[in-house]
């Protein structure tokens, strides 16, 4: 055994290769950015017959545990998919930054050549993506073998449903150009909010307000946020008749105290923005049905997912960034 040690870290180094340099994606516009990593979905899923949307959800769900994460390090290339040291190059190789696929496979390292260069790097957007994709083929490339493997990989049943849920928005609009948003009213509705997350609530016990109230008449039409897939609609004794929407960035946006939903809602449904799923109402505090314990508003809710639990953020700048888009945007109508 200590021979052996001994010839694989000779062969470590013998066969290590000067450390790739990092991808920079700083000179790029964003449009340009979104048009390479589409390229590399789409050149490995010829490579691996891994279809590009369920490659764009996992990179989508690990982007998004990158932002909700201080452990893990921002993305520098194109692909968020991350890969520790040790997982890459082996847990016995002394070399952390070793990049040669030969001296990676004799150490037991997940990390291959992608793109042909003779380099495995982490550094490389192609060979990490690649990676991920030799990973999933030996499961299967169908729906139910590829979730297989996600749970394999990330041992968690929400990991599981994100990134399919990703996978569906990506497949249903063939693009992961998803980058239009909408305010969660029309603007042409009377509406009113201040910033009230954190606020205080005393019904059902001491608690705090996790989202922001957008007070507006009985029937005002209430609309999703971001691209995304409807994960919950039903009754809450707190929220009332409520939807909850995850978006391709691993954030649920929840929709409360509606009084109704619009007719084609129904969990699993990939929505827009600006796609209508419920009204203005006063539900909620109760058993299912109560209505007007307080006037009607929208309670709209944010919640980011880091791998391990899920906690409520302020919704307000979101709220207020949304809602400039949508004046710019109607201004820019009025003058067409």
């Amino acid at each position: 055994m200590k021979k052996m040690m001994i010839l694989l870290t000779i062969l470590s180094i013998v066969f290590t290769a000067i450390p790739a340099a990092a991808e920079s994606t700083g000179e790029l516009t964003y449009e340009q950015i979104l048009e390479k990593r589409m390229d590399l979905y789409k050149k490995t899923e010829t490579l691996t017959n891994i279809p590009w949307y369920y490659l764009a959800g996992i990179d989508y769900y690990e982007r998004g545990l990158r932002r909700a994460r201080r452990d893990l390090p921002k993305e520098d290339g194109f692909i968020g998919i991350y890969y520790s040291p040790k997982q890459w190059v082996g847990a016995l190789n002394p070399n952390l930054e070793d990049d040669n696929p030969v001296s990676i496979s004799l150490f037991g390292g997940i990390g291959l050549d992608g793109n042909g260069d003779g380099i495995a790097s982490r550094n490389d957007s192609e060979d990490v993506l690649y990676t991920f994709a030799n990973y999933l083929q030996t499961y299967g490339f169908d729906e139910e073998n590829i979730k297989i493997g996600l749970w394999k990989y990330y041992q968690r049943d929400k990991a599981v449903g994100l990134i399919i849920g990703h996978a569906k928005v990506f497949k249903t609009y063939d693009t992961i150009h998803l980058t239009k948003t909408a305010f969660p009213v029309p603007l042409r509705f009377n509406y009113s909010y201040k910033n009230t997350w954190g606020d205080a609530r005393g019904w059902g016990g001491r608690r705090i307000h996790e989202g922001t109230d957008i007070f507006a008449g009985h029937g005002t039409p209430v609309r999703a946020t971001k691209y995304g897939i409807i994960e919950l609609k039903g009754w809450n004794k707190y929220g009332g008749w409520r939807v909850g929407i995850r978006d391709i960035d691993n954030i649920y946006h929840y929709f409360a105290h509606l009084s109704g939903f619009e007719k084609d809602i129904e969990v699993g449904k990939v929505v827009e923005p600006g796609t209508v799923i419920g009204y203005v109402g006063s539900s909620g505090y109760g058993k299912p049905g109560t209505q007007g314990k307080f006037p009607p508003h929208l309670h709209y809710g944010m919640y980011r997912d880091n791998g391990f639990t899920e906690w409520s953020f302020d919704p307000y700048p979101s709220l207020k960034n949304w809602e400039k888009k949508d004046r710019q945007e109607r201004r820019k109508a009025k003058r067409r």
